[in-house]
């Protein structure tokens, strides 16, 4: 019987396991293993003499389940590590959408009454200024 936090550490090493040997795998076709710990190192040696012996994707299989198995024990699982059920069955799905322009934006059209009960209305630039000169103009006469 497997206990629920075994199968919770289990979740996590199989994710950590192929996320790893995503990268290490991406990382070595770039010539860039020799900047890998030794670990990965290791595993992609044992990745390389799984592929003379079975296809590609059985020797990632392979390899991953030898790193699930050690990063299950490195993270503290009891026992041999539960079996977790294969990914493989579910086609990988394009999640790239097409790119589409968004609709153009509607003109704004000018209202003369406010939008809401409690908002002033606008006025006019020009009419702001006239006020204003007005109001300076009489002031300055009267002030004589």
């Amino acid at each position: 019987m497997v206990k629920a936090a075994d199968m919770l550490i289990a979740r996590r090493a199989d994710t950590r396991a192929r996320a790893d040997f995503a990268t290490w795998k991406m990382l070595a076709k770039l010539n860039g293993s020799s900047a890998l710990p030794q670990e990965a190192q290791d595993f992609l040696l044992a990745y390389q003499k799984f592929l003379r012996q079975m296809t590609d994707a059985d020797a990632s299989e392979a390899t991953i389940a030898l790193m699930y198995r050690s990063y299950y024990a490195e993270m503290g699982g009891a026992g041999a590590p539960p079996e977790i059920p294969s990914r493989q069955g579910e086609p990988a799905a394009d999640n790239v959408t097409a790119f589409r322009r968004p609709p153009p934006p509607k003109p704004r059209q000018a209202t003369v009454y406010p939008a809401s009960p409690g908002a002033r209305p606008r006025l006019p630039v020009a009419l702001i200024f006239i006020c204003l000169v007005v109001v300076y103009v009489g002031i300055r006469y009267f002030w004589r």
